[in-house]
């Protein structure tokens, strides 16, 4: 490979919550491990890899001149997201007008509501449901209505359409989050899925907020497709979000964008963004995705969807191998695993938080897969140099499922 996917990086010290942040919040981050251990991190949902090198390029040559002043974004900018766009998703007919700017994704998600909503209308979501949408959207009056992936006769998620339009109807929803790719079940939805989604939506008159934060996180024998890509309707239908910082490792940075075609949506929710005076682009944030969105970038993407192929491959086989107990459906993108644990439990007369416990103390630092409405989970970033997760499930195996 050209770019560096082994070295272990040390990020302690450095901005990094995976790491300094354990043991300091109860009940959110993981325990500290006990003396012997060092941390593998695998809660927060960030890369421990070193990103392409454009980017730091990109943001030392804007840094290296001395005014950091107001701007407007460059036309560079809505140029490098287009091409991006259209080279790794073939999308057509995107334009800078149709592209707006977002401090992040949830915040894109609320704005977007707003627009489409009234406060303590209900918005339907997919279960499992990843935590920011479940905190973003309660802590703006909203009511979740669940709608249950299951998983098939292969242990592939999917929707269930029937459960989906009898909620739709009996609760009046006239708006949904579409999360595509997944997360946390990491499904990469096949485009007749997005088609007969889209097709329910426009028959019941729901409008949709697409999070596509994780499509450039793609695994080996699949393909996103984004969803206003599937019928004119769904184009003027969806609100899209998306961001360089899940692929390229940039959350500290902050910085997402939409993609809105239909003209009265697109003025509603950029007038509905304006209104906390802060929802502003940082002129290091705009130069870093232009760092990113390079013919680099793409290299760059393409060996770290490898990469995370070969830890997910690796981990789900060593789970069926050696976790007699432990489920998990294969993650065909992002670079989380869902870990069912309820059979374990039951069998060894264990919780859990007691599963957690032993992996935190010996520097398995996973996340409780409970906040994700999985009763009995954990959630597993892999986004690790490969001897890192071995090394991780290895501990897994000596201390925790074969102790």
């Amino acid at each position: 490979m050209k770019y560096d996917f082994t070295s272990i990086m040390d990020r302690r010290g450095k901005d990094a919550l995976a790491v300094d942040g354990l043991g300091t919040k109860p009940g959110f981050a993981p325990d500290a491990p006990r003396d012997g251990f060092d941390v593998i991190p695998m809660w927060v949902a960030d890369m421990n890899f070193p990103t392409v090198p454009t980017i730091p390029a990109a943001i030392a040559a804007r840094a290296s001149h001395p005014a950091y002043g107001y701007f407007d974004a460059a036309q560079a900018y809505y140029d490098a997201i287009i091409r991006w766009q259209n080279t790794r998703n073939g999308v057509q007919g995107l334009s800078k007008e149709h592209i707006g700017y977002e401090n992040g994704v949830l915040g894109g998600v609320v704005s977007a509501l707003n627009v489409l909503c009234s406060r303590g209308d209900h918005v339907l979501v997919h279960c499992p449901t990843y935590i920011g949408f479940t905190r973003s959207l309660t802590n703006n009056g909203y009511h979740i209505v669940h709608s249950p992936l299951t998983r098939d006769g292969q242990g592939v998620w999917r929707m269930d359409f029937a459960d989906m339009e009898r909620k739709i109807v009996d609760q009046q929803i006239h708006a949904a989050i579409f999360c595509s790719p997944h997360n946390p079940c990491g499904r990469v939805w096949e485009r007749w899925e997005v088609e007969q989604a889209m097709a329910l939506y426009q028959k019941h008159g729901v409008f949709v907020v697409s999070d596509e934060i994780w499509s450039d996180i793609i695994l080996s024998g699949h393909r996103h497709i984004p969803t206003q890509s599937v019928s004119e309707d769904a184009r003027h239908r969806t609100v899209a979000l998306y961001a360089p910082f899940k692929t390229f490792n940039l959350a500290g940075l902050v910085g997402s964008y939409h993609i809105i075609y239909d003209q009265w949506l697109r003025e509603r929710v950029e007038k509905e963004s304006s209104l906390c005076h802060y929802n502003d682009m940082n002129v290091l944030s705009m130069h870093a995705l232009i760092g990113a969105y390079q013919p680099e970038g793409h290299i760059w993407t393409d060996e770290l969807c490898q990469t995370l192929t070969g830890n997910v491959e690796f981990a789900c086989r060593y789970i069926r191998e050696r976790f007699q107990g432990v489920d998990v459906s294969q993650p065909q993108g992002t670079y989380m695993l869902f870990v069912d644990c309820t059979a374990w439990c039951q069998a060894h007369g264990k919780t859990i938080d007691q599963v957690e416990k032993a992996a935190w103390d010996v520097g398995v630092a996973v996340q409780d897969g409970r906040i994700f409405h999985g009763p009995c989970h954990l959630r597993m970033n892999l986004a690790l140099p490969l001897s890192r997760v071995q090394e991780a499930f290895d501990r897994l195996d000596r201390y925790v499922f074969n102790a």
